[in-house]
Protein backbone atom coordinates (compact mmCIF):
# COMPACT_ATOMS: atom_id res chain seq x y z
CA UNK A 1 0.00 0.00 0.00
CA UNK A 2 1.49 3.08 -0.96
CA UNK A 3 1.99 5.19 2.03
CA UNK A 4 0.02 8.40 1.00
CA UNK A 5 -3.10 6.60 1.98
CA UNK A 6 -2.21 6.64 5.52
CA UNK A 7 -0.93 10.25 5.04
CA UNK A 8 -4.18 11.31 3.34
CA UNK A 9 -6.33 9.10 6.11
CA UNK A 10 -4.82 11.46 8.60
CA UNK A 11 -8.68 13.41 7.68
CA UNK A 12 -10.11 10.45 6.79
CA UNK A 13 -8.99 8.97 10.49
CA UNK A 14 -10.86 12.23 11.90
CA UNK A 15 -14.21 11.67 10.58
CA UNK A 16 -14.88 8.27 13.16
CA UNK A 17 -13.12 10.44 15.53
CA UNK A 18 -15.37 12.84 15.38
CA UNK A 19 -17.41 12.07 17.95
CA UNK A 20 -14.90 11.68 20.33
CA UNK A 21 -13.45 14.45 19.51
CA UNK A 22 -16.07 16.29 20.26
CA UNK A 23 -16.66 15.10 23.25
CA UNK A 24 -12.86 15.70 24.56
CA UNK A 25 -13.90 19.63 23.80
CA UNK A 26 -16.93 19.49 25.69
CA UNK A 27 -15.36 17.84 28.81
CA UNK A 28 -12.69 20.87 28.24
CA UNK A 29 -14.79 23.62 28.02
CA UNK A 30 -17.61 22.01 31.10
CA UNK A 31 -16.21 19.78 33.41
CA UNK A 32 -12.22 20.05 34.05
CA UNK A 33 -12.22 23.53 35.43
CA UNK A 34 -14.23 22.47 38.57
CA UNK A 35 -12.14 18.97 39.21
CA UNK A 36 -8.60 19.74 38.09
CA UNK A 37 -6.40 21.82 36.28
CA UNK A 38 -7.99 24.22 33.86
CA UNK A 39 -6.80 22.90 30.62
CA UNK A 40 -8.97 24.58 28.33
CA UNK A 41 -8.35 27.83 29.50
CA UNK A 42 -6.36 29.97 26.52
CA UNK A 43 -4.85 31.88 29.23
CA UNK A 44 -0.83 32.34 28.62
CA UNK A 45 1.42 29.88 30.59
CA UNK A 46 3.41 31.30 33.76
CA UNK A 47 5.64 33.66 33.19
CA UNK A 48 8.41 31.64 33.73
CA UNK A 49 7.16 29.22 31.26
CA UNK A 50 9.34 31.07 28.01
CA UNK A 51 11.34 28.52 26.86
CA UNK A 52 15.07 29.23 26.06
CA UNK A 53 17.38 27.36 24.11
CA UNK A 54 20.34 25.60 25.56
CA UNK A 55 23.93 27.11 24.71
CA UNK A 56 25.14 23.15 25.27
CA UNK A 57 27.38 22.50 22.26
CA UNK A 58 27.41 18.67 22.95
CA UNK A 59 24.06 18.03 24.37
CA UNK A 60 23.58 15.13 26.14
CA UNK A 61 20.15 12.98 27.33
CA UNK A 62 17.00 11.10 26.43
CA UNK A 63 14.03 12.76 25.44
CA UNK A 64 10.61 10.84 24.63
CA UNK A 65 8.28 12.44 21.71
CA UNK A 66 4.87 11.21 20.52
CA UNK A 67 3.36 10.68 16.98
CA UNK A 68 0.63 9.13 15.61
CA UNK A 69 1.07 6.06 14.13
CA UNK A 70 1.20 5.68 10.50
CA UNK A 71 3.26 7.19 7.12
CA UNK A 72 4.40 10.25 8.79
CA UNK A 73 5.31 8.30 12.50
CA UNK A 74 8.01 6.35 10.11
CA UNK A 75 8.85 9.60 8.25
CA UNK A 76 10.00 11.05 11.72
CA UNK A 77 11.67 7.97 12.70
CA UNK A 78 13.57 7.84 9.63
CA UNK A 79 14.42 11.73 10.06
CA UNK A 80 15.43 11.30 13.40
CA UNK A 81 18.41 8.95 12.70
CA UNK A 82 19.72 11.66 10.90
CA UNK A 83 19.61 13.75 14.00
CA UNK A 84 21.38 11.61 16.43
CA UNK A 85 23.66 11.60 13.58
CA UNK A 86 24.56 15.20 14.13
CA UNK A 87 23.90 14.76 17.85
CA UNK A 88 25.02 11.23 18.96
CA UNK A 89 24.46 12.16 22.38
CA UNK A 90 20.34 12.56 22.25
CA UNK A 91 18.55 9.42 23.15
CA UNK A 92 14.92 9.84 20.79
CA UNK A 93 12.22 7.91 22.38
CA UNK A 94 10.09 7.72 19.28
CA UNK A 95 6.42 6.35 20.56
CA UNK A 96 3.30 6.36 18.34
CA UNK A 97 0.61 7.30 20.49
CA UNK A 98 -3.24 7.82 20.32
CA UNK A 99 -2.35 11.28 20.82
CA UNK A 100 -6.06 12.64 21.58
CA UNK A 101 -7.28 10.21 23.76
CA UNK A 102 -3.97 10.28 25.91
CA UNK A 103 -2.57 13.45 26.20
CA UNK A 104 -5.51 15.57 28.25
CA UNK A 105 -5.16 12.88 31.07
CA UNK A 106 -1.51 13.00 30.95
CA UNK A 107 -0.75 16.80 31.28
CA UNK A 108 -3.13 16.75 33.70
CA UNK A 109 -1.84 14.40 35.90
CA UNK A 110 1.65 15.40 34.85
CA UNK A 111 2.76 11.26 34.65
CA UNK A 112 5.07 10.20 32.63
CA UNK A 113 4.47 13.56 30.38
CA UNK A 114 6.14 13.30 26.64
CA UNK A 115 8.99 16.16 26.06
CA UNK A 116 7.21 16.66 22.59
CA UNK A 117 4.53 15.76 20.86
CA UNK A 118 2.60 16.45 17.69
CA UNK A 119 -0.79 18.09 17.33
CA UNK A 120 -3.39 19.79 15.09
CA UNK A 121 -3.39 23.05 15.26
CA UNK A 122 -6.90 23.44 16.22
CA UNK A 123 -6.17 21.63 19.21
CA UNK A 124 -3.26 23.78 20.77
CA UNK A 125 -5.24 26.70 21.99
CA UNK A 126 -6.54 24.27 24.68
CA UNK A 127 -3.34 23.16 25.85
CA UNK A 128 -2.01 26.51 26.28
CA UNK A 129 -1.88 26.32 30.02
CA UNK A 130 0.04 22.94 30.06
CA UNK A 131 2.86 24.46 27.14
CA UNK A 132 5.83 26.42 27.03
CA UNK A 133 5.97 29.24 25.69
CA UNK A 134 8.24 29.34 22.12
CA UNK A 135 7.90 32.78 21.44
CA UNK A 136 11.84 33.61 22.16
CA UNK A 137 13.51 30.21 20.67
CA UNK A 138 11.03 30.85 18.20
CA UNK A 139 12.31 34.17 17.36
CA UNK A 140 15.29 33.65 15.19
CA UNK A 141 12.92 31.38 12.54
CA UNK A 142 9.41 33.79 12.96
CA UNK A 143 9.67 36.36 9.77
CA UNK A 144 10.56 33.14 7.97
CA UNK A 145 7.75 31.15 8.93
CA UNK A 146 4.04 31.48 7.04
CA UNK A 147 2.34 34.12 8.94
CA UNK A 148 -0.77 31.93 8.90
CA UNK A 149 1.31 28.68 10.95
CA UNK A 150 2.09 31.88 13.67
CA UNK A 151 -1.16 33.20 13.80
CA UNK A 152 -3.06 29.70 14.89
CA UNK A 153 -0.18 28.86 17.41
CA UNK A 154 -0.56 32.26 19.08
CA UNK A 155 -2.55 33.25 22.31
CA UNK A 156 -2.50 35.93 24.02
CA UNK A 157 1.39 37.16 22.97
CA UNK A 158 2.97 33.78 23.27
CA UNK A 159 3.62 31.47 20.63
CA UNK A 160 2.83 27.50 21.56
CA UNK A 161 3.96 25.07 19.04
CA UNK A 162 6.76 24.88 16.25
CA UNK A 163 4.93 24.89 12.98
CA UNK A 164 5.32 21.62 10.82
CA UNK A 165 3.07 21.31 7.70
CA UNK A 166 1.28 24.30 5.85
CA UNK A 167 -1.91 23.22 3.85
CA UNK A 168 -2.77 25.71 1.34
CA UNK A 169 -6.03 25.63 -0.33
CA UNK A 170 -6.32 24.65 -3.84
CA UNK A 171 -8.55 24.13 -6.98
CA UNK A 172 -8.74 20.46 -7.93
CA UNK A 173 -10.31 20.11 -11.23
CA UNK A 174 -10.68 17.10 -13.47
CA UNK A 175 -8.71 18.53 -16.62
CA UNK A 176 -9.88 16.05 -19.53
CA UNK A 177 -13.18 16.42 -18.63
CA UNK A 178 -13.31 20.09 -18.66
CA UNK A 179 -11.48 19.89 -22.06
CA UNK A 180 -14.12 18.05 -23.83
CA UNK A 181 -16.49 20.50 -22.70
CA UNK A 182 -14.87 23.29 -23.98
CA UNK A 183 -14.04 24.76 -20.69
CA UNK A 184 -10.95 26.58 -19.95
CA UNK A 185 -9.26 26.12 -16.42
CA UNK A 186 -7.04 29.45 -16.88
CA UNK A 187 -10.13 31.37 -16.52
CA UNK A 188 -11.79 30.60 -13.69
CA UNK A 189 -10.25 33.47 -11.21
CA UNK A 190 -12.99 34.29 -8.96
CA UNK A 191 -15.70 31.85 -7.17
CA UNK A 192 -18.63 33.33 -9.97
CA UNK A 193 -16.15 32.23 -12.36
CA UNK A 194 -16.58 28.98 -10.98
CA UNK A 195 -20.29 29.25 -11.10
CA UNK A 196 -19.91 30.05 -14.61
CA UNK A 197 -17.41 27.47 -15.49
CA UNK A 198 -19.67 24.76 -13.53
CA UNK A 199 -23.81 25.94 -15.08
CA UNK A 200 -21.25 25.47 -18.69
CA UNK A 201 -19.74 21.97 -17.99
CA UNK A 202 -23.26 20.83 -16.63
CA UNK A 203 -25.00 22.04 -19.97
CA UNK A 204 -22.31 19.91 -21.74
CA UNK A 205 -23.23 17.14 -19.37
CA UNK A 206 -26.61 17.20 -17.75
CA UNK A 207 -26.44 14.43 -15.23
CA UNK A 208 -23.49 16.50 -13.47
CA UNK A 209 -22.88 18.22 -9.77
CA UNK A 210 -19.98 19.75 -10.99
CA UNK A 211 -18.76 20.98 -7.60
CA UNK A 212 -18.25 19.26 -4.41
CA UNK A 213 -20.29 20.55 -1.50
CA UNK A 214 -18.81 18.38 1.59
CA UNK A 215 -21.42 15.96 3.35
CA UNK A 216 -19.57 15.73 6.72
CA UNK A 217 -19.76 18.40 9.73
CA UNK A 218 -16.43 18.40 10.79
CA UNK A 219 -14.78 18.40 7.07
CA UNK A 220 -17.30 21.01 6.04
CA UNK A 221 -16.87 23.49 8.75
CA UNK A 222 -12.69 22.94 8.06
CA UNK A 223 -13.77 23.71 4.45
CA UNK A 224 -15.27 26.52 5.93
CA UNK A 225 -12.36 27.93 7.57
CA UNK A 226 -10.44 27.71 4.21
CA UNK A 227 -12.46 29.81 2.63
CA UNK A 228 -12.59 32.10 5.60
CA UNK A 229 -8.86 31.95 5.93
CA UNK A 230 -8.83 33.51 2.10
CA UNK A 231 -10.73 36.36 3.52
CA UNK A 232 -8.02 36.59 6.51
CA UNK A 233 -10.50 35.91 8.96
CA UNK A 234 -11.72 33.08 10.84
CA UNK A 235 -14.44 31.85 13.90
CA UNK A 236 -12.64 34.36 16.39
CA UNK A 237 -10.28 37.40 16.09
CA UNK A 238 -7.02 37.76 18.56
CA UNK A 239 -9.32 39.02 21.17
CA UNK A 240 -10.86 35.87 20.90
CA UNK A 241 -14.19 37.10 19.93
CA UNK A 242 -16.37 35.17 17.77
CA UNK A 243 -16.44 36.56 14.03
CA UNK A 244 -19.01 34.44 12.40
CA UNK A 245 -21.54 37.36 12.06
CA UNK A 246 -19.43 39.11 9.16
CA UNK A 247 -20.32 40.07 5.57
CA UNK A 248 -17.33 37.08 5.25
CA UNK A 249 -18.61 34.43 6.84
CA UNK A 250 -22.44 35.20 4.37
CA UNK A 251 -20.46 35.72 1.22
CA UNK A 252 -18.84 32.36 1.59
CA UNK A 253 -22.58 30.63 2.89
CA UNK A 254 -24.41 32.20 -0.24
CA UNK A 255 -21.99 31.33 -2.46
CA UNK A 256 -22.52 27.73 -0.79
CA UNK A 257 -26.18 28.06 -0.65
CA UNK A 258 -26.17 29.04 -4.54
CA UNK A 259 -24.46 25.73 -5.40
CA UNK A 260 -27.12 23.83 -3.97
CA UNK A 261 -29.84 25.82 -4.91
CA UNK A 262 -28.78 25.31 -8.70
CA UNK A 263 -28.27 22.00 -8.31
CA UNK A 264 -24.46 22.50 -9.31
CA UNK A 265 -23.02 20.79 -6.05
CA UNK A 266 -22.08 16.83 -5.14
CA UNK A 267 -23.23 16.21 -1.77
CA UNK A 268 -20.94 13.75 -0.40
CA UNK A 269 -18.17 13.05 2.05
CA UNK A 270 -14.63 13.58 1.70
CA UNK A 271 -13.62 10.27 -0.27
CA UNK A 272 -16.04 7.95 0.70
CA UNK A 273 -17.70 5.60 -2.08
CA UNK A 274 -20.35 7.67 -3.25
CA UNK A 275 -17.85 10.72 -3.60
CA UNK A 276 -15.11 8.62 -5.58
CA UNK A 277 -18.24 7.31 -8.01
CA UNK A 278 -19.16 10.76 -8.96
CA UNK A 279 -15.47 11.78 -9.41
CA UNK A 280 -14.38 8.96 -11.49
CA UNK A 281 -17.47 9.18 -13.55
CA UNK A 282 -16.65 12.85 -14.02
CA UNK A 283 -20.11 14.13 -12.78
CA UNK A 284 -17.97 15.91 -10.15
CA UNK A 285 -14.96 17.95 -11.94
CA UNK A 286 -14.45 21.13 -8.96
CA UNK A 287 -13.18 20.34 -5.96
CA UNK A 288 -12.03 23.14 -3.68
CA UNK A 289 -9.69 21.67 -0.72
CA UNK A 290 -6.42 21.25 0.35
CA UNK A 291 -3.28 20.00 -0.89
CA UNK A 292 -3.76 16.80 0.53
CA UNK A 293 -6.41 15.62 -2.05
CA UNK A 294 -3.73 15.08 -4.44
CA UNK A 295 -4.23 11.91 -2.61
CA UNK A 296 -6.92 11.18 -4.46
CA UNK A 297 -5.70 10.76 -7.61
CA UNK A 298 -2.98 9.06 -6.31
CA UNK A 299 -4.53 6.39 -4.44
CA UNK A 300 -8.78 6.11 -4.96
CA UNK A 301 -9.54 7.29 -8.16
CA UNK A 302 -8.92 4.89 -11.38
CA UNK A 303 -11.11 5.86 -14.26
CA UNK A 304 -10.05 9.65 -13.98
CA UNK A 305 -6.60 9.37 -12.56
CA UNK A 306 -4.12 11.06 -14.33
CA UNK A 307 -6.98 13.42 -15.44
CA UNK A 308 -6.49 15.92 -12.70
CA UNK A 309 -5.16 18.80 -11.91
CA UNK A 310 -4.48 21.43 -8.91
CA UNK A 311 -4.71 25.24 -9.45
CA UNK A 312 -4.98 28.24 -6.95
CA UNK A 313 -8.43 28.61 -5.49
CA UNK A 314 -10.53 31.22 -7.24
CA UNK A 315 -10.34 34.84 -5.38
CA UNK A 316 -13.76 35.89 -3.24
CA UNK A 317 -13.46 39.00 -5.40
CA UNK A 318 -11.17 39.87 -8.20
CA UNK A 319 -7.34 40.46 -7.27
CA UNK A 320 -7.85 39.11 -4.03
CA UNK A 321 -5.91 35.82 -1.92
CA UNK A 322 -6.02 32.63 -4.16
CA UNK A 323 -5.39 30.55 -1.07
CA UNK A 324 -6.76 29.81 2.55
CA UNK A 325 -5.53 27.43 4.97
CA UNK A 326 -7.30 24.17 5.98
CA UNK A 327 -6.18 21.89 8.18
CA UNK A 328 -2.29 21.62 9.70
CA UNK A 329 -0.43 20.45 12.35
CA UNK A 330 2.48 21.92 14.85
CA UNK A 331 4.65 20.02 17.43
CA UNK A 332 4.26 21.23 21.11
CA UNK A 333 6.41 20.77 24.40
CA UNK A 334 4.56 20.36 27.60
CA UNK A 335 5.98 22.22 30.79
CA UNK A 336 6.38 18.99 33.14
CA UNK A 337 8.47 17.64 30.03
CA UNK A 338 11.99 16.69 31.57
CA UNK A 339 14.29 17.63 28.94
CA UNK A 340 12.20 20.63 26.96
CA UNK A 341 15.28 22.23 26.06
CA UNK A 342 16.61 18.93 24.16
CA UNK A 343 13.16 18.79 22.39
CA UNK A 344 13.52 21.85 21.27
CA UNK A 345 16.74 21.12 19.65
CA UNK A 346 14.80 18.27 18.37
CA UNK A 347 12.14 19.93 16.53
CA UNK A 348 14.72 22.85 15.47
CA UNK A 349 16.85 20.43 13.55
CA UNK A 350 13.04 18.97 12.08
CA UNK A 351 11.87 21.85 10.92
CA UNK A 352 14.55 24.71 10.39
CA UNK A 353 17.79 22.93 9.34
CA UNK A 354 18.09 21.76 5.73
CA UNK A 355 18.76 18.06 6.66
CA UNK A 356 15.60 17.41 8.62
CA UNK A 357 13.06 19.04 6.77
CA UNK A 358 14.65 17.29 3.50
CA UNK A 359 14.73 14.33 5.55
CA UNK A 360 10.94 14.42 6.45
CA UNK A 361 9.65 16.46 2.67
CA UNK A 362 12.31 15.01 0.54
CA UNK A 363 11.86 11.42 -1.34
CA UNK A 364 12.36 8.51 1.61
CA UNK A 365 11.75 4.97 1.96
CA UNK A 366 8.08 5.86 3.23
CA UNK A 367 7.36 8.33 0.32
CA UNK A 368 9.72 7.51 -2.78
CA UNK A 369 8.48 10.93 -4.41
CA UNK A 370 8.65 13.15 -1.09
CA UNK A 371 5.97 13.88 0.87
CA UNK A 372 3.49 15.98 -1.35
CA UNK A 373 0.13 16.00 0.51
CA UNK A 374 1.58 19.59 2.34
CA UNK A 375 4.70 21.63 2.01
CA UNK A 376 6.72 23.10 5.05
CA UNK A 377 5.40 26.36 6.88
CA UNK A 378 9.48 27.19 7.29
CA UNK A 379 9.54 29.10 3.77
CA UNK A 380 13.56 28.80 2.80
CA UNK A 381 12.34 24.91 2.82
CA UNK A 382 9.43 26.34 0.68
CA UNK A 383 11.33 28.08 -2.45
CA UNK A 384 9.25 27.01 -5.69
CA UNK A 385 12.44 26.31 -7.52
CA UNK A 386 13.60 23.71 -5.02
CA UNK A 387 10.84 21.02 -4.73
CA UNK A 388 11.34 18.63 -1.73
CA UNK A 389 8.84 15.97 -3.78
CA UNK A 390 8.34 15.35 -7.11
CA UNK A 391 5.87 16.26 -10.02
CA UNK A 392 2.94 13.18 -9.31
CA UNK A 393 2.42 11.12 -11.83
CA UNK A 394 -1.55 10.63 -11.43
CA UNK A 395 -1.99 14.07 -11.33
CA UNK A 396 -0.70 14.07 -14.84
CA UNK A 397 2.74 14.68 -14.20
CA UNK A 398 1.69 18.22 -12.76
CA UNK A 399 4.95 20.08 -10.61
CA UNK A 400 2.37 20.76 -7.51
CA UNK A 401 4.47 21.65 -5.39
CA UNK A 402 5.25 24.69 -7.35
CA UNK A 403 1.72 25.34 -7.84
CA UNK A 404 1.17 24.73 -3.58
CA UNK A 405 4.50 26.50 -2.42
CA UNK A 406 3.15 30.06 -4.71
CA UNK A 407 -0.66 29.37 -3.30
CA UNK A 408 0.72 28.85 0.27
CA UNK A 409 2.03 32.28 0.13
CA UNK A 410 -0.88 34.22 -0.71
CA UNK A 411 -2.78 32.35 2.26
CA UNK A 412 -3.53 35.49 5.26
CA UNK A 413 -2.85 35.44 8.49
CA UNK A 414 -5.00 36.89 11.26
CA UNK A 415 -6.93 33.73 11.75
CA UNK A 416 -6.00 32.21 15.12
CA UNK A 417 -7.56 28.83 15.88
CA UNK A 418 -9.93 29.26 19.40
CA UNK A 419 -9.85 26.74 21.51
CA UNK A 420 -13.43 25.73 21.21
CA UNK A 421 -12.75 25.27 17.22
CA UNK A 422 -13.25 21.67 17.71
CA UNK A 423 -16.55 21.86 20.03
CA UNK A 424 -18.22 24.39 17.28
CA UNK A 425 -18.67 21.78 15.09
CA UNK A 426 -22.02 20.43 17.15
CA UNK A 427 -23.30 23.93 16.15
CA UNK A 428 -21.53 25.39 12.98
CA UNK A 429 -20.77 22.29 10.91
CA UNK A 430 -23.96 20.99 12.15
CA UNK A 431 -25.94 23.61 11.20
CA UNK A 432 -24.04 24.12 7.71
CA UNK A 433 -25.29 20.40 6.82
CA UNK A 434 -28.71 21.96 7.38
CA UNK A 435 -28.02 24.88 5.18
CA UNK A 436 -26.95 22.23 2.21
CA UNK A 437 -30.02 20.47 3.02
CA UNK A 438 -32.31 23.22 2.13
CA UNK A 439 -33.22 23.78 5.75
CA UNK A 440 -31.45 27.32 7.24
CA UNK A 441 -30.26 30.25 5.00
CA UNK A 442 -27.31 31.58 5.27
CA UNK A 443 -28.20 34.04 7.79
CA UNK A 444 -29.78 31.75 10.00
CA UNK A 445 -26.92 29.68 10.45
CA UNK A 446 -25.04 32.55 11.35
CA UNK A 447 -27.69 33.65 13.64
CA UNK A 448 -28.17 29.93 14.80
CA UNK A 449 -25.19 28.73 15.30
CA UNK A 450 -22.92 31.91 16.23
CA UNK A 451 -25.86 32.21 19.31
CA UNK A 452 -24.94 28.24 20.25
CA UNK A 453 -21.32 28.82 20.19
CA UNK A 454 -21.42 31.77 22.55
CA UNK A 455 -23.83 30.72 24.95
CA UNK A 456 -22.12 26.93 25.22
CA UNK A 457 -18.36 27.32 24.27
CA UNK A 458 -17.33 31.21 24.86
CA UNK A 459 -19.21 32.49 28.10
CA UNK A 460 -19.03 28.89 29.98
CA UNK A 461 -15.04 29.02 29.33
Amino acid sequence: MNPTLRRSGRTARLLPRRGTAVVAAALLVTGLSACGPDISSDAPASGNAVLQASSDEAPKGEITVWDRSGDLYKVFDAAIKKFTAKYPGVTVKHEAVDIDSKLQNTLITGTDVPDGVFLDDAKVGGYVSHLWNLKDVLAPYTKDIAKQKVDVNTVNGGIYGVPFDLDPGLLFYNAKALSAAGIDPNGIKTYDDLLAAAKKYQQFKPSAKPIHLEQNAFNSQLQLEMFASQLGTGLAGPDGKLRLDSPQYHQILTWLDTVRKEGLGTRAEYLKPSDVSALDSADEVFYPWAIWFDFAPQQQLTATKGDWRAMPLPAWTAGGARSGAMGGSSFVIPKDAKNPKLSWLFYRFLMFDQAGYTGVYGPNAVYPGGLNTSIPAYQPAADPAKPLFRPIDAMGGQDVWKTAVEAGREIPGGAPIPAWWSGAVDYLGTDLQKMLDGALTPQQVIDKAGKDIQTNLIDRK
